[in-house]
């Protein structure tokens, strides 16, 4: 059998790359007025991209954990509806799940919260009154918890039974040998791909464009529109984006050698 060389040992050459590409780009936007201006009004469209990504991630990693929990349930009902929605949604495209609940859902719940409110005798709401952003958040979050689901339940199912079995023997409750027991030992096998998701929501997070949400990519597109400077504008648009995700990367990769040595 051939042993592959750890990755964890080799000298990072694709780091030096991609770091000498980012300086070169930096220079560009100390040195060139065009790129400094495109890069100023870019930087609006941080805060939106990193808001919309966090909530839509929280959100979803919430909802996945328990659509994870309800695969694993001894009751057939709660299984089956889980893995419905699982595979169902695992198979429609984000950008498509993206205009549907902006176009579609939004405005059906925003009529069925009227007539909520109708018999409650509170005010309507107008459908431009639920935001595009929400919206986006919204679609997001329904999207990757499928996803998120089946990193959950791997991790779940990868903690040896006889540790469960021995809290059972003990009297912890169901929540308590989850608390205690499973998730802390299923978190170091939930980890990397969870955080492969994150960094795919934060790429993914640049669909909202399409909706006009002032993210960094909507951002880049007016300008685009705006300047005509296609090259100089995606440019600091793909920059913005590398930042984000390779820090990120080169983050999670660190806290994973730490868990690793620390739980070996």
């Amino acid at each position: 059998m051939i042993t592959p060389p750890s990755q964890d040992k080799d000298f990072p050459y694709w780091l030096v790359l991609a770091g000498g590409l980012g300086v070169y780009l930096m220079y560009r936007v100390v040195a060139d007025d065009l790129y400094a201006q495109i890069l100023t009004t870019l930087s609006r469209g941080i805060g939106v991209t990193i808001f919309v990504t966090l909530v839509a991630f929280a959100m979803a990693s919430f909802f996945g954990l328990v659509l994870a929990v309800g695969t694993m349930s001894r009751f057939i009902v709660f299984r089956q509806l889980a893995r419905f929605y699982i595979e169902i949604i695992r198979g429609i495209p984000m950008i498509v799940l993206l205009l549907y609940v902006a176009f579609v859902f939004g405005p059906a719940l925003v009529h069925f919260w009227n007539w909520i409110a109708e018999g409650l005798g509170f005010d309507p709401i107008r459908t431009r009154d639920f935001s595009l952003m929400w919206r986006a958040i919204i679609a997001l979050m329904i999207g990757y918890s499928a996803f998120i689901a089946e990193v959950f339940r791997a991790g779940l199912l990868s903690v040896d039974e006889g540790q469960i079995e021995a809290a059972k023997a003990l009297g912890l409750s169901g929540w308590h040998r989850f608390r205690h027991i499973v998730f802390p030992q299923a978190f170091r096998t939930i980890m990397p791909p969870l955080g492969n998701d994150f960094i795919a929501m934060i790429k993914d997070s640049s669909l909202v464009s399409v909706l006009g949400v002032s993210d960094i990519a909507q951002l880049g597109k007016v300008t685009a529109a705006g300047n005509f400077r296609y090259f100089e504008t995606y440019n600091v648009v793909a920059l913005l984006y590398l930042v984000m995700t390779v820090s990120l990367s080169l983050l999670l990769r660190r806290l994973e050698r730490k868990m690793r040595s620390k739980y070996p």
